[in-house]
């Protein structure tokens, strides 16, 4: 993987290459050199797993053949694609939550000078995604499919934004709002189509395969994608943050966290009360209070008791799988989402 890595990083460079020689605008030196500096500041950073999921996928597909120079550059571009992707929704999201640090470093729309040409930006971003596809994948039997796929999943995770949003409108904090039902609506739009859906229906495509032929694939990764999810919200609480590389923020922040709306459904009219008058306070001490009601709730046990439910789940769907190919491919993914809580 280390190998693919580096050439997937060197396609990045020929792709921001090419899209700074656009011929469809007349470059200055200015703008290049903003669009240089945006596309560094925003596309490369983060572990890039979607990206590369595209390259792994296509591998699983492939069965074991060696893929070609031309093979590899075009899973990578299409895992470029999705990772443009994931800036433009990053640097709209950061300024929608008024986000002040974005993996390690300041938003993008908070350093000097940028403000908020970010919004233009991030159409750019968007924009950029056609251009790509465009120059290398124009002649290809399924670049239309390709086309229509992006914007089915720009769709839903727009739509999922929008629900996440006129959910936790601020300054009306009202836990009575969120639910099993909405918290798996977010999820599942907001984050499983682009994260996990799309990188293998990209493999898919790139194997001359039909979508539509793969309805069950895309409900197994839509379900992996929840439940990677699920387990987010469980490890920003309960997950030691050296082992996550993070400190949860989820009580503080007033999230539609899985933990909440499950304390929610088992909690009887005291303890709710103790929750409404808790959650989304930065306070320590009322993150304490929230923390001990959900260990009084054994939120942990209910948690491991969901994830095994899954599991079996999933591991059924994966294994009534017809392909061999897809079997394994889906296997992986699970196996990632597993790793991640050891």
């Amino acid at each position: 993987m280390a190998d693919y890595r580096s050439k997937f990083l060197n396609v990045y460079s020929i792709l921001k290459s090419e899209l700074l020689e656009d011929p469809a605008f007349e470059w200055t030196d200015a703008s290049r050199k903003w669009v240089d500096r945006m596309l560094d500041y925003n596309v490369p950073g983060g572990k890039l797993n979607r990206g590369l999921s595209v390259i792994d996928s296509y591998k699983f597909l492939k069965e074991g053949q060696e893929l070609t120079e031309n093979e590899i550059f075009l899973a990578c571009a299409l895992g470029w694609c999705i990772e443009w992707l994931q800036a433009y929704f990053l640097v709209l999201d950061d300024i929608m939550d008024n986000s002040h640090t974005r993996r390690g470093q300041p938003c993008w729309y908070r350093l000097p000078k940028v403000g908020m040409i970010a919004v233009n930006d991030g159409v750019l971003l968007r924009n950029h995604i056609p251009r790509i596809l465009k120059k290398h994948f124009r002649e290809k039997p399924y670049y239309v499919d390709l086309l229509d796929l992006f914007n089915e999943v720009e769709f839903q995770t727009a739509s999922g934004q929008m629900i996440d949003l006129i959910t936790t409108i601020e300054g009306e904090k009202d836990l009575s709002k969120y639910s099993l039902a909405i918290h798996r609506r977010i999820v599942q739009y907001k984050t499983a189509y682009y994260s996990f859906y799309l990188p293998v229906a990209c493999a898919l495509l790139m194997s001359g395969e039909n979508l539509d032929n793969h309805i069950e694939v895309k409900n197994v990764l839509v379900e992996m994608g929840t439940y990677f999810q699920v387990q987010d919200d469980y490890l920003d609480c309960f997950g030691a943050p050296e082992k996550i590389g993070k400190i949860g923020t989820d009580i503080e922040d007033f999230k539609c966290s899985w933990l909440v709306v499950k304390a929610l459904e088992l909690a009887n009219e005291e303890q709710k009360k103790t929750l409404f008058e808790n959650y989304g306070k930065p306070d320590p001490a009322n993150v304490a209070i929230v923390k001990a009601l959900y260990n009084e709730l054994n939120l942990e046990g209910v948690y491991l008791d969901y994830e095994e439910k899954v599991s079996k789940k999933l591991t059924a769907t994966i294994e009534a799988q017809p392909s061999k190919a897809v079997q394994a491919l889906l296997k992986s993914f699970l196996a990632k989402i597993y790793k991640r809580q050891k």
